[in-house]
């Protein structure tokens, strides 16, 4: 791989997002796709704290996308869900990913469409900065009330954003949840009490209304913090989390940890219709058959 501090080009990615799925079995998340490739790829923390531009996606993530987007379009993997991947049948059948030979066919079919003839012609113009190639800024596998949502929840002031995520969690079924946010308590933002039938858990929860990635530093803070207090906890972010603190979260011997990152923040606002609403759009239809027959 690189250096630490640079991201590949997205046609870097055609092979290990073709490989992921593979390992997976077919087909994985987005999600699981990240996590797989960066696996693969051994990239560092500090590469997934990169941001894409002022975020709220980082590069890595950008890049991804349009790497799943132009496989899409060559016919090796198909979009089989909201947020879910799998491979075609000429996808399985990939040994040798030859980027050029995709990127051909797939600018040669969007220049012959009716389409923006011009929406990968900005593909070639390096940053010698950041030694990647830059791509415009279109939403690509996400949905754009998601990125809108996202820059609204890093606006808001921390007391705000804490006591949106205490709403959440009474929304959610906790019966009692206390913002306390003290200062040098590890990160702890706050205690709820979450009951399941005739059992109730305390919970400690960390809000970071963040724009990049959490790390596995910060999740060993959040566990450290709450060694001999309780053994559930729950981390909230408006950005992301690195695959490193994933496995941190989970690790072997220590208390489990759950993680909301910023697109399931997101899902759960729009689910619990907090400050998002969905609307239904009505189309009619004459069908004049029917007034034919009269």
């Amino acid at each position: 791989m690189n250096s630490k501090l640079s991201v590949p080009s997205y046609d870097y990615f055609f092979e290990p997002v073709i490989h992921s799925l593979k390992d997976l079995g077919g087909s994985g998340s987005i999600q699981e796709i990240y996590d797989r490739v960066c696996e693969l790829e051994s990239f560092s923390e500090d590469q997934q704290a990169i941001l894409h531009k002022d975020g709220p996606q980082n590069e890595i993530s950008y890049r991804l996308g349009w790497a799943r987007t132009y496989l899409k379009k060559y016919g090796a993997i198909e979009n089989i869900g909201r947020g879910v991947w799998a491979l075609t049948s000429k996808g399985k059948e990939l040994q040798n990913i030859d980027k050029k030979t995709i990127n051909r066919f797939v600018k040669k079919q969007s220049s012959g469409s009716d389409s923006n003839t011009n929406e990968y012609t900005n593909t070639n113009t390096v940053d010698e900065n950041k030694n990647f190639l830059e791509l415009p800024q279109i939403p690509v596998d996400s949905e754009v009330w998601i990125d809108k949502l996202l820059s609204v929840l890093q606006r808001m002031p921390p007391d705000a954003f804490e006591r949106l995520c205490q709403r959440i969690l009474r929304e959610s079924g906790f019966i009692k949840v206390e913002v306390t946010g003290k200062k040098g308590d590890g990160g702890i933002d706050g205690i709820g009490v979450l009951k399941i039938a005739l059992l109730s858990f305390q919970v400690f929860f960390q809000c970071k209304r963040y724009s990049g990635s959490v790390g596995a530093s910060d999740i060993r803070d959040f566990r450290g913090a709450m060694v001999g207090r309780t053994d559930k906890g729950l981390f909230m972010t408006t950005g992301t989390f690195t695959s490193g603190a994933k496995k941190e979260a989970t690790r072997d011997g220590a208390p489990a940890l759950d993680l909301i990152d910023g697109e399931q923040l997101c899902s759960i606002l729009k689910d619990l219709k907090l400050g998002v609403d969905t609307n239904t759009i009505e189309v009619v239809q004459i069908k004049e058959s029917w007034f034919n027959g009269l």
